[in-house]
């Protein structure tokens, strides 16, 4: 397996994305059906088959791209139905629905750090492991990479990030309600704050400012405890 081709490069990047945020928006139903709200549940998006989440241009389309680009891949699914009004505390029940996505990428980075970890102790050897080994590897660390971005990413507390329904449930009645209405931009939003903004301003990507510092801060946390597990640890 050449590291250089473009399949591979691909390969390592969209098949850890796609996990990341399949499992992203299933934690999201998960929570709705524990607290009362079964729409997720009946509309069959329950489940870890990725045909039922796919975005095209979210999932596949861009995340190709960016990585045949060699740029920093992200990507998105097909939103998770909830139904507010059928949780058992609608405010604070979407606050818990917004935050188990994010929970669940958290859970899995540090699976991945686990994982690298013993596979580093397994290998018995401080470098990389190359062949089949290292496309396992490969899809370790960017999974890692992914869940931890996909996390602080979504925890920007603007709609239509998960981050926006936590600052909805906090803030009063009244301006909860005129904050929600920012919701029918979250695309335009989106494409604003990560490809507009920094192509006009340099100095104001919201990426390389806000996410990219606690990312590498959380990054280090579970690289540190993958090393642990490895016995390489300091």
């Amino acid at each position: 397996m050449n590291p250089d081709n473009v399949i591979y490069r691909a390969a390592v990047w969209i098949i850890p994305l796609i996990i990341a945020i399949v499992f992203h928006e299933v934690a999201h139903g998960w929570m709705a059906r524990f607290l009362g709200d079964p729409t997720a549940f009946e509309k069959r998006r329950l489940s870890f088959n990725p045909v039922r989440h796919v975005d095209p241009i979210g999932t596949l389309v861009l995340p190709l791209g960016l990585a045949i680009a060699g740029a920093p891949v992200f990507g998105w699914a097909k939103p998770v139905p909830v139904d507010a009004r059928r949780l058992d505390n609608p405010r604070w029940g979407m606050v818990a629905v917004a935050l188990a996505g994010p929970g669940m990428n958290f859970a899995l980075a540090t699976i991945a750090a686990i994982a690298l970890g013993m596979l580093s102790a397994a290998t018995g050897d401080t470098a990389p492991p190359t062949g089949v080994m290292g496309f396992v590897f490969a899809n370790l660390v960017n999974f890692l990479l992914v869940n931890v971005f996909l996390a602080l990413f979504n925890l920007l507390p603007l709609p239509p990030f998960d981050g926006g329904h936590v600052v909805q449930g906090i803030l009063p009645r009244r301006l909860a309600h005129e904050y929600a209405k920012l919701a029918r931009f979250g695309f335009l939003l989106v494409i604003l704050l990560i490809v507009v903004v920094p192509m006009a301003f340099p100095s104001a990507n919201i990426v390389e400012r806000v996410v990219l510092p606690p990312a590498q801060m959380v990054i280090g946390w579970f690289l540190a405890l993958a090393q642990t597990i490895a016995g390489t640890g300091a």
